[in-house]
């Protein structure tokens, strides 16, 4: 077994050609120096130096075993080099989830531009509405959203989701426009997986059962129902930012507007974070920003 102790010691006095400077270079005192090359020599059973007042020399068994440290010393350099270059610029498969129509929209164009920038990656996405377990499939992480119940999972907010409740004008001007809860009851809402809204009122959660003539597991079927006139809809921005920012579709009811939505990254409390995993949510978070050039 290799004892490493006394190695680095005897390379610095070799180069330096002196225990004092060998120890300013190393940070330790003299005295330290000199000792950890006594025991490596005693250790070898082999005189390294030749000591006198004025100077200190290699001997002939000194400059053998230096030539042999050397390349060792200049091994393991090369391997923190190698292991920083890593963290700088990562490489290797990542594997990440995301909800299907977030996922398409926002996170995988993200996410290709990432490997744009470090094509060393390899990157396998599952898109899928399903929770699935990050452990037992090797996920480095996954995107979800709203309130998060597995406390196992470790959690950094990217941003968050607003919920738009939303018509076009014509349908507003034909069927008038809503300004209390109540009055949903009277339009027709189009529907998704759920029979209800979600709002908040005098600052409290608050669900509003619906009914309409269409409903539909896709967002962006609803979306295109609300555009044509068809009825009112509540979606999340990544569906109706667009249609809103262009007038296309009006939003309602926004004093009762539900508190926004996280939007989250969580990866296993129990597996190491590496840098590779680190610099793709630092981007998504960056990215996801408000103010950012590359939001969606």
């Amino acid at each position: 077994m290799f004892i490493w102790e006394g190695v680095s010691e005897f390379v610095a006095v070799a180069e330096a050609e002196s225990f004092t400077a060998a120890a300013k270079k190393l940070g330790i005192s003299t005295a330290q120096v000199s000792r950890q090359v006594s025991a490596l020599e005693a250790r070898l059973s082999t005189k390294l130096f030749y000591r006198t007042t004025r100077k200190v020399s290699v001997t002939e068994a000194g400059q053998i075993y230096y030539q042999q440290c050397r390349q060792v010393l200049d091994g393991l350099e090369e391997a923190e080099r190698s292991m920083t270059n890593l963290q700088l610029v990562p490489k290797g498969r990542l594997r990440l989830t995301a909800p299907v129509t977030f996922g398409e929209k926002v996170i995988v164009p993200l996410v290709n531009d990432f490997v744009l920038r470090y094509p060393g990656l390899e990157v396998q996405m599952n898109l899928t509405n399903q929770q699935l377990d990050l452990v037992a499939g090797g996920y480095d992480l996954a995107v979800r959203m709203g309130k998060l119940e597995d406390s196992s999972m470790m959690a950094k907010r990217l941003s968050s989701r607003t919920l738009y409740v939303c018509a076009s004008p014509d349908y507003l001007s034909t069927y008038g426009v809503p300004h209390s809860l109540s009055e949903l009851e009277q339009h027709n809402c189009l529907q998704g997986n759920l029979d209800y809204w979600r709002f908040q009122e005098l600052g409290k959660p608050r669900n509003i059962r619906i009914t309409g003539n269409i409903k539909c597991n896709s967002g962006w079927s609803l979306l295109d129902a609300a555009l044509k006139g068809i009825g009112i809809v509540q979606l999340p921005d990544y569906y109706a930012q667009s249609s809103l920012d262009s007038g296309q579709l009006i939003p309602l009811l926004t004093h009762c507007q539900e508190a926004d939505d996280g939007i989250w990254a969580i990866y296993p409390h129990n597996r190491h974070l590496s840098p590779k995993v680190r610099m793709l949510l630092d981007y998504l978070s960056e990215s996801l920003q408000p103010n950012s050039k590359r939001q969606a």
